[in-house]
């Protein structure tokens, strides 16, 4: 597939990717390493900011899987950005893991990162089918309600 299509998909999905935004710490967005192109932990941001929440504690299963999305785009928009704008270099998601900030009776964190394994498999097909983790959090960093990193091989 080529940049142009990707953007094309993006754009017939009505999805505009947000800026990439810069590390909250010690770390670097992307690292780019023998084929691969591992994007550290997104957290998820909309017009109103950082979106934040416990699940099954004021957070519904539904609020976090569109908190998901948001990770998601974060994601691909830091890939983007890594790869100088072209996502045609993407062979395929490898690895999505998705923290769920949750309270300890909630036990749906699958359905919850959904949310961005979803986006995957809008944007980039059967390239975006990927494998997963979904993972349930006391807390997450700044009181996000979900968090997603992912791994993605990609061509030179």
């Amino acid at each position: 597939m080529t940049t142009a299509s990707f953007d094309d998909r993006l754009k017939d999905l009505a999805i505009e990717l947000p800026p990439a935004g810069a590390p909250v710490a010690n770390y670097v967005p992307v690292v780019l390493h023998d084929g691969l192109a591992t994007v550290s932990g997104q957290l998820p941001r909309d017009a109103g900011g950082l979106v934040t929440g416990k699940v099954g504690e004021g957070l519904t299963p539904e609020a976090a899987q569109a908190a998901a999305r948001l990770c998601g785009l974060a994601v691909i928009a830091q890939l983007r950005g890594a790869l100088g704008g072209r996502l045609d270099r993407v062979v395929r998601c490898v690895q999505l893991t998705g923290f769920v900030n949750a309270g300890p009776a909630f036990t749906d964190h699958p359905q919850v990162v959904n949310g961005a394994s979803d986006l995957m498999v809008e944007v980039f097909g059967e390239a975006g089918r990927h494998a997963r983790a979904a993972v349930g959090a006391g807390s997450l960093p700044l009181g996000a309600a979900v968090e997603v990193a992912a791994v993605f091989a990609i061509r030179p």
